[in-house]
């Protein structure tokens, strides 16, 4: 078990072997050097990236997260398994985790009078608990609104509005959301798009003289969730669920009108909590929805 803020997980990049001991060897007792990256069976280390003022004179607690697949999407449930304390164990973090860094995922606020006091969101899988650790230390004060931008620059977050969607769905047949989102027209948009990456499985280069190299779990490429798409944007993704959603698209460049739709394919029954991010690149807005999902 680990007790961690954000140093620990920038480590996690260079330290993938943690928690895969197995694997960290060949048969016959030969180890693999340099940095392996796993498609699977890897945990998740929740991360405490600092806290921030609130306007009501107490405090905002801001914590991410570092699922260390490169492929495989995880499903914590609220409980023992993911919980945050005190107040929990639901204080709004998420129960579906996509890989790598994920930054941002939610926040807990606290009253001005909180002290040396600590929030503690706990996360276990594949039976090893990880720890991150939020208190008010003066040196992890950050900006979550600027994040290193010219705030000379008075942006406001887009407005975002989901329109009423069916709270029911069957499994694999496509529910279309809609979505309406007015921005302030800042910061202007670029000139040229950006280019959009597909995620798949890690590659693993053996470097000469070396053991052969391990078998990853073989993973399914996907596009990336926003990446490469610039201006004012709409992104689905799930918050909470049992299994990942497929949205097509799977985020939505925001023309004059304001408005998106998009379809959401489910592949296993269960309740969702599917959430709508508007971006304009430097502030963003979010929106919840919640699905039952059954089978045909």
């Amino acid at each position: 078990m680990s007790r961690s803020r954000w140093f620990f997980g920038v480590s996690g990049v260079v330290c993938l072997l943690v928690g895969s001991g197995a694997a960290s060897a060949q048969p016959g007792g030969r180890h693999l050097g340099g940095n392996i990256k796993y498609s699977s069976g890897q945990n998740i280390q929740p991360i405490f990236e600092g806290w921030s003022k609130s306007p009501d004179g107490g405090f905002t607690m801001h914590f991410a997260y570092l699922n260390r697949n490169h492929v495989e999407e995880l499903h914590v449930p609220i409980g023992p398994e993911n919980n945050v304390e005190p107040g929990g164990p639901d204080r709004a973090q998420p129960t579906y985790f996509y890989p790598r860094f994920n930054r941002a995922a939610f926040t807990v606020t606290v009253p001005n009078d909180w002290g040396k006091k600590e929030v503690t969101w706990t996360v276990t899988v594949r039976g090893r608990t990880e720890k991150a650790v939020g208190w008010l230390q003066p040196e992890w004060e950050i900006d979550p609104v600027s994040r290193g931008i010219d705030r000379s620059v008075e942006n406001a977050a887009p407005t975002l509005s989901i329109e009423k969607a069916p709270p029911r769905a069957t499994v694999a047949v496509p529910l279309t959301l809609a979505a309406a989102v007015a921005d302030d027209g800042l910061p202007p948009p670029p000139k040229t798009a950006g280019r959009s990456r597909a995620a798949g499985p890690p590659t693993f280069q053996v470097p000469p003289n070396s053991p052969s190299e391990p078998v990853n779990v073989p993973g399914i490429e996907r596009e990336s969730r926003g990446r490469g798409a610039r201006g004012l944007t709409v992104t689905w993704f799930v918050w909470r669920g049992p299994a990942a959603v497929e949205f097509d698209p799977p985020v939505s460049e925001i023309k004059d009108a304001g408005k998106t739709a998009v379809t959401a394919t489910f592949a296993r029954p269960g309740e969702y909590v599917l959430r709508a991010r508007a971006s304009d690149t430097w502030a963003s807005a979010t929106e919840d929805i919640s699905i039952t999902v059954s089978e045909r």
